[in-house]
């Protein structure tokens, strides 16, 4: 990322790679990042159509450091250098570029496969393509240039439930749950729950943890706890 200041603004200039064996999605998304402030930014982006002409791009000593890449996951491999997929494209970018802000595109919507990118690569942005929008594009774009991470709808909607499973309550807590979403106090709720006051408030300091709760009130253990599914 550079700068280019005139008498009236700054242009921050971006150096973008797309990979991906399909012309017209790499014309999609060029379409999309060209329109993305052009007041403030200007793009230059570079193409490739598989992991062979994608590694002689990144590997390039010629080739100026990329600021976003678009990895689509499934492409054409070149075998001759091990690399397969996109994600084998992440990992060398990161080894040639580490400041580069990756964005993962795929059709995979297997759970385990997912969780598998994420913990092997940990990209900026992951995307399932049929997700994919104009306007969602865009709005993804914006947060990885902006240093913030973006998991498509369905990526996060997977990952949400996934960890809503591993979340396990027993009846009491659910109980509890129940009465405080109720507006019942917490001194009131040993008349509904055969428990001690005492063990009802560990409970309630437990859920926090679980539910990585910082703030003391009810209000947000119910918030959270509804989003969880664990209240209904």
């Amino acid at each position: 990322m550079t700068f280019e200041s005139t008498t009236t603004e700054i242009t921050i200039k971006n150096n973008i790679l797309i990979v991906d064996d399909h012309p017209f999605i790499i014309q999609g998304y060029k379409n999309a990042i060209t329109r993305y402030n052009p007041k403030q930014f200007e793009f230059f982006i570079t193409e490739a159509k598989d992991c062979e002409s994608g590694y002689n791009v990144i590997t390039n000593p010629a080739t100026s450091p990329f600021d976003v890449a678009f990895l689509d996951i499934s492409m054409p491999s070149y075998d001759e250098k091990g690399i397969f997929s996109g994600e084998d494209l992440a990992i060398l970018l990161n080894e040639y570029m580490p400041n580069c802000k990756i964005i993962l595109l795929t059709m995979y919507t297997e759970l385990l496969k997912i969780r598998t990118i994420i913990d092997a690569i940990n990209p900026l942005g992951l995307v399932i393509k049929n997700d994919l929008t104009f306007d969602e594009l865009l709005f993804g774009f914006n947060k990885v240039i902006n240093n913030e991470t973006y998991y498509s709808q369905s990526i996060q909607k997977m990952l949400d439930q996934s960890e809503m499973e591993t979340i396990e309550i027993d009846l009491f807590d659910k109980q509890i749950l129940f009465h405080i979403s109720k507006g019942t106090r917490t001194k009131d709720i040993p008349q509904y729950v055969p428990i001690s006051l005492s063990a009802i408030e560990k409970r309630k300091m437990n859920l926090k943890k679980i539910l990585n709760i910082n703030d003391q009130t009810d209000i947000e253990l119910v918030r959270v706890a509804k989003n969880r599914g664990l209240l209904f």
